[in-house]
């Protein structure tokens, strides 16, 4: 993913002196002259670090996009099923309605043969409403023990199919109001995602390279932030097990190189075995595409690849980031363990699994494929919160 940079504030630095408005309005001019030395005259295209922000900018929108798409499907489904539920309690209840309604119908049918005038019976097959039968209390006092019993399923019947189709209805609404949420969340991810491959497509082969350049330098940069972290809780780790033996304990190495604290212990050999699977389930899907909104076997998106690692170790999370910020104990970087989730952004649109070593496992975006990176790929700053699920 490109990296987000702030745009920087008014004025420069030069040999630790800031410059004066001029000075600076003459420094910027020549760097963006350099920055298109190369282009045509009168050339207004956009510099390669505007580009390169653009297009990471509607790479995390296409993906905050993508995470409600997750949750509009979820609820999608989850309302769709129930609405498929109503809809047979609904046709159930009917049937039983009419089965009422039919022995009713006896009742008064009988009446009638004897000549008793209007029958009592049938002054309830009238009736619209349940409460127009308990209007008629003068004919229920003039009705046989089994008239009453009749009676009394028909109303049964009669309101809880008024009740579940009340429901259904209702029901129905919600679902149609969710089909359109999804329906705009795809059509958001997929703007933006076009938007994007517009973009790059405009480079030319030259300006491709320069931004390869640029993207590697700053996986370079977040591979030693990885290291320098690994060497801190290392540190850590070792400074735990003399403390301990200077106490007399023991001390419960997880193998992840990190150490706890009064508010957050290590994790215990319980979360490790579990977390060992998550990752042994992670790694297998390394190579994998990234694909919006998919949860495997073939392909996933970012929440799609630690749901179904997590749920191989036997853990059931929710399908999106923002749900699954919530799914666990909140912990310093510094204490981060194997299995731990890593969550992105401000807006909490991005997620991996952490594998050690300042390392995670994640799929990163539309293009990618499931891999390894730091979790500095898109700087400190990206970094969220750390996540301990289980």
């Amino acid at each position: 993913m490109a990296s987000h940079r702030k745009s920087r504030t008014p004025g420069t630095r030069v040999a630790g002196i800031r410059t004066p408005a001029l000075a600076t309005a003459a420094l910027t001019s020549v760097a963006l002259l350099s920055q298109t030395a190369d282009a045509a005259p009168g050339d207004d295209r956009p510099s390669l670090e505007e580009v390169e922000k653009k297009v990471g900018d509607l790479y995390r929108q296409a993906e905050s996009a993508t995470e409600k798409y997750n949750a509009a499907k979820e609820k999608t489904t989850k309302q769709r099923k129930r609405v498929d539920t109503l809809l047979d309690d609904v046709a159930q209840r009917t049937q039983k309605l009419n089965e009422a309604r039919a022995e009713l119908g006896s009742y008064a049918a009988a009446q009638y043969r004897t000549g008793a005038g209007m029958p009592d019976t049938a002054t309830f097959l009238l009736a619209e409403t349940p409460q127009d039968v308990f209007d008629q209390r003068q004919v229920l006092d003039r009705m046989t023990g089994r008239q009453k019993a009749a009676v009394d399923d028909y109303v049964t019947q009669q309101t809880e199919t008024m009740k579940k189709r009340q429901e259904a209805t209702e029901s129905l609404r919600t679902l149609t109001e969710t089909q359109g949420d999804l329906k705009t969340a795809k059509a958001t991810v997929q703007k933006k995602l076009a938007d994007a491959r517009e973009l790059l497509s405009k480079l030319t082969a030259e300006e491709k390279a320069r931004l390869a350049a640029i993207e590697k330098r700053k996986q370079e940069e977040a591979a030693r932030k990885a290291a320098e972290l690994a060497r801190q809780q290392a540190a850590q780790e070792q400074a735990r097990e003399e403390a301990a033996q200077q106490s007399g304990g023991t001390s419960e190495s997880s193998g992840s190189g990190s150490t706890g604290s009064a508010d957050t212990p290590p994790a215990d050999s319980s979360y490790a075995a579990k977390a060992e699977k998550a990752l042994a389930f992670a790694r297998a899907q390394i190579g994998k595409p990234y694909v919006w909104g998919a949860t495997g076997p073939g392909s996933y998106d970012c929440s799609g690849l630690t749901q179904a690692a997590w749920n191989a170790a036997g853990v059931s999370l929710p399908r999106t980031t923002y749900d699954q910020v919530n799914a666990g104990t909140t912990v310093p970087v510094s204490q981060a363990q194997p299995g731990d989730l890593v969550f992105f952004y401000d807006d909490v649109t991005h997620v991996g699994i952490y594998i050690g070593n300042g390392m995670m496992i994640h799929a990163p975006k539309p293009g990618t494929y499931v891999r390894e990176e730091s979790i500095y790929y898109d700087g400190d700053s990206a970094i969220h919160s750390i996540v301990r699920p289980a």
